[in-house]
């Protein structure tokens, strides 16, 4: 008798589409079954109000929990960074695949690079448009002290339409995750990739998280077999970092953990995270390098460790939008 296929709920944007087909191929090379999409509108797709107004994160996350508690899908593909820090008890992330590029990229007019769009010009400053409080927060800091112009303009929608408001002349750039272009096949049209060491991004930024009902270990062992322990252990530790910096300050944060090594053996990881006000005032940024964490525990210890010395430093102290 033949299984029958196996349901992988992910959202509808093409965006979200792309990376579970991704992830639906490599489930059908690994297990033999047959995986069919089932798409599910979130409300975060649906409302046009900014992402902070209607809850930040897990907007883009609920209705696909939702259907897998239901058992109207097996198995979901979120992007890493949407998720909720608390991970509820009746589901399981049960893999976390290899990191795309975490990196920020800039799509502008012209071609140009950030240093040469955002100089002093007698057009004035440039105009940017992202959706994420974190960007702006790092953008504006960077622009302060390298005399340099923007105008940081909040957007949403998908990626059509946020490059589309370059194409049309309304911005002269918009910035988005390198990751998702690359997975749409679209980075020929990035200007600038955005180095992180001027721009943190999102804890879990170019990951992706697949997640299942906790009740099916089955499933949940197969899916395994996708996971990367060191984008597992990287992305933990930026997400504890959130989590803590969370319980005690609203501002953006960025985070990435990097594993450092000397090309064939990953010997440390160092983790760096950002918290600002969105002006570009005041950062709070510091880094923690030591052992690769061998545990969750580990991982989620050297998070905690560093939002305590970035609280200490004042991060508590900045308000504004958290990052979603």
């Amino acid at each position: 008798m033949t299984e029958r296929a196996l349901r992988l709920g992910t959202r509808r944007s093409k965006l979200a589409m792309a990376q579970s087909g991704q992830v639906a191929q490599a489930v059908r090379q690994l297990t033999g079954r047959a995986v069919e999409l089932v798409e599910i509108t979130t409300y975060g797709d649906t409302s046009r109000e900014s992402l902070a107004q209607i809850g930040g994160t897990g907007v883009f996350v609920t209705a696909l929990r939702d259907a897998l508690l239901r058992g109207d899908v097996d198995f979901a593909v979120h992007s890493l960074k949407d998720l909720p820090t608390a991970q509820p008890e009746d589901l399981t992330l049960a893999a976390v695949p290899p990191r795309e590029d975490p990196r920020d990229a800039l799509v502008a007019r012209d071609g140009l690079t950030f240093d040469r769009l955002a100089a002093p010009s007698p057009r004035g400053a440039a105009r940017i448009g992202t959706g994420s409080p974190r960007r702006m927060a790092q953008l504006n800091a960077y622009a302060r002290a390298h005399g340099l112009s923007i105008e940081a303009v909040p957007i949403r929608g998908n990626v059509d339409t946020r490059i589309g408001y370059v194409r049309s002349g309304e911005l002269d750039a918009v910035v988005l995750a390198a990751a998702g272009l690359n997975r749409l096949g679209r980075t020929d049209e990035v200007t600038d990739f955005l180095s992180v060491d001027f721009v943190l991004p999102a804890p879990g930024q170019g990951a992706l998280a697949i997640e299942c009902a906790a009740v099916n270990a089955d499933l949940a062992a197969a899916l395994a077999e996708l996971d990367d322990p060191h984008t597992r252990v990287a992305v933990t530790a930026e997400r504890s970092l959130l989590a803590a910096l969370e319980a005690g300050c609203s501002a953006p944060v960025g985070a990435l953990a990097d594993l450092l090594g000397d090309g064939q053996v990953v010997t440390e990881m160092r983790l760096r995270g950002v918290v600002g006000t969105t002006d570009g005032s005041t950062l709070v940024q510091l880094s923690t390098t030591g052992p690769v964490p061998t545990s969750h525990g580990d991982a989620i210890a050297l998070g905690r460790e560093l939002a305590s010395e970035m609280l200490a430093k004042g991060a508590a102290g900045l308000m504004g939008e958290r990052e979603l």
